[in-house]
């Protein structure tokens, strides 16, 4: 009975998709590809075993056009047929005039495009159309495109907010006398040094070092003791119009950071009364010598705060020593002496003592100069 009834199927079905039209019928020539036949078995029983089209057959003749020959037929389109003439005109004008300098202010430009570019312009002249743009190393057909939108719609810069003084130094000069001092010593008191920075109005580093203050924080504290590692540091500090402070920025609300917050504010006290000139009358004319410069207001300044806390500036002080060798015109001079002596101290494997008391010595002074100069604008 069972062989009977299979044969009959297998008859019925040869009916049914050879002479009959039918789904899956197998179509004629120049017609869709032909489709598979596949079977979907029941696991009760052989009667529900069911002919279906092959899927991965049925996907590739509805699939749509591949996304990559869309992207090849858009890519094969001349630069110059997506603008005007005007539009031309006027990315042409900065590519073929713009200095490095300029370039790198476009968008894509900083860094290597923009040399090549102006390397490009000397060896074949200027660009004549936009598409010749695309030869220059590095830029590749959407990345022109990107910096040419960026030519025609430049990104406006913010206007900077007006600093005021009182925000990072203390206690609150006329800034006539800050803006007259040919020189400064930035001073950062560490858990068992300082660091100073002697820099002068010009961005340039005249001295830069620190002293270990064996005292600090050993044992009991002892004023004597700590005033004769505050005076030693005092003798060995140059001569300056201006002595800046470092103000640390510790929670009163961590009691675990007492100690440290009182060690702090009595160097910071130490080094007033010994820097400061003495029995000078209040309301005379002389400014004070000795300024406190809020850490978070140079944390902020270059951009290490996270949250209320300041991170290491270690990675900013490598940049700055780098752009003085690099650049024509750095951010701040460092003597070649200083570069030799320190040139692997603020390495993230090196594990020198005192590196982080002169990486925020170095930054306060430059923070000092350039903060002075945005609240002068």
């Amino acid at each position: 009975m069972w062989v009977v009834r299979r044969v009959l199927s297998s008859v019925a079905l040869s009916r049914q998709y050879g002479g009959h039209p039918g789904l899956f019928r197998r179509p004629r020539l120049g017609s869709l590809s032909e489709m598979e036949l596949r079977y979907l078995q029941c696991t009760c029983c052989w009667r529900s075993r069911i002919p279906v089209a092959g899927m991965e057959t049925l996907n590739a003749t509805i699939s749509p056009p591949c996304e990559e020959d869309d992207h090849n037929v858009d890519s094969a389109a001349p630069l110059d047929s997506n603008y005007t003439s005007e539009q031309r005109d006027v990315i042409l004008r900065l590519l073929n005039n713009a200095s490095v300098t300029e370039l790198a202010g476009v968008k894509l430009l900083r860094g290597r495009k923009s040399v090549n570019i102006v390397d490009y312009r000397s060896k074949h002249g200027p660009f004549k159309t936009l598409e010749s743009v695309v030869n220059v190393p590095l830029l590749k057909h959407k990345s022109a495109m990107v910096v040419f939108q960026s030519i025609l719609n430049p990104v406006k810069e913010k206007k900077k907010v007006r600093i005021q003084l009182a925000k990072f130094i203390r206690p609150e000069v006329d800034k006539s006398w800050l803006e007259d001092a040919n020189s400064i010593v930035s001073l950062v008191c560490g858990t068992n040094r300082i660091a100073w920075a002697h820099m002068g109005r010009g961005m340039t580093i005249m001295d830069w070092q620190h002293l270990d203050c064996p005292n600090f924080l050993k044992g009991t504290y002892m004023a004597s003791a700590y005033l004769n590692d505050v005076s030693a540091v005092v003798s060995a500090l140059p001569l300056a119009d201006f002595y800046i402070i470092e103000k640390p920025s510790i929670s009163v609300q961590n009691t675990a950071l007492f100690p440290i917050m009182a060690h702090m504010r009595s160097v910071e006290a130490m080094l007033f009364s010994l820097l400061e000139p003495r029995n000078i009358p209040q309301d005379s004319n002389i400014p004070p010598r000795v300024l406190n410069m809020m850490r978070t207001a140079v944390g902020r300044h270059f951009g290490l705060m996270v949250g209320e806390s300041r991170t290491s500036g270690a990675q900013t002080v490598r940049q700055l020593m780098t752009e003085s060798v690099t650049q024509k015109m750095p951010r701040i001079n460092f003597p070649p002496e200083l570069l030799v002596k320190y040139r692997n101290w603020f390495q993230m494997s090196s594990r020198r003592g005192g590196g982080e008391e002169l990486c925020d010595a170095l930054l306060q002074a430059v923070a000092f100069y350039e903060l002075l100069s945005e609240s002068s604008t």
